[in-house]
């Protein structure tokens, strides 16, 4: 029987924020991807209590705590606390933090971003060498090896990286920018 679809809305008004980033910012907090799509389905439904979302899914209960608590560990998910008078048991109500889920996936973004503008950089400003192994070094570190690597004593000639290059300028972000 088929899941049914259910509506991301968002309290926080943020170009990160749409239904893919948020998915893909819970797998990579929790790396249970099916699991955590499940719960995500239920905090965005209603503020939930962890049995709740047990019984909706049929994740079991400690799992469902378990992936919770990863996002609250990361700050994506909060609960209030409410006591029942008659057990004096506490009750946990979840609820999904907008907020600090854009404010996350924008890092995640910048930081994909940068780390791709860095190796663009370093392969543009380097030439590079390489031995029949596949060992690949900078200018520097072939001259002071004096042209033959360390790993296999093999001859290091020059690679062109402009596919490289070319291959990094194409790059994108894995995360998905809200058009204005």
């Amino acid at each position: 029987m088929a899941r049914k679809k259910i509506v991301y809305n968002f309290d926080y008004d943020s170009k990160f924020l749409n239904e893919h980033n948020v998915k893909k910012l819970a797998h990579n907090l929790t790396h249970d991807a099916d699991n955590s799509e499940k719960i995500l389905d239920c905090l965005f439904t209603a503020e939930v209590t962890d049995e709740q979302i047990a019984e909706v899914t049929g994740i079991k209960l400690n799992f469902v705590r378990k992936i919770l608590y990863k996002l609250f560990d990361a700050g994506v998910a909060t609960y209030t606390r409410k006591k029942d008078p008659e057990t004096q048991w506490f009750t946990y109500y979840w609820k999904y933090d907008c907020r600090k889920a854009a404010h996350l996936i924008e890092e995640e973004y910048n930081k994909h971003n940068q780390e791709i503008q860095d190796s663009l950089e370093f392969e543009e400003n380097n030439m590079f060498f390489v031995c029949p192994n596949g060992c690949r070094y900078p200018f520097d570190e072939a001259t002071d090896f004096q042209f033959i690597c360390p790993r296999c004593d093999e001859k290091l000639d020059f690679k062109d990286n402009a596919s490289i290059i070319d291959n990094l300028k194409n790059v994108e972000s894995t995360y998905i920018i809200n058009d204005d």
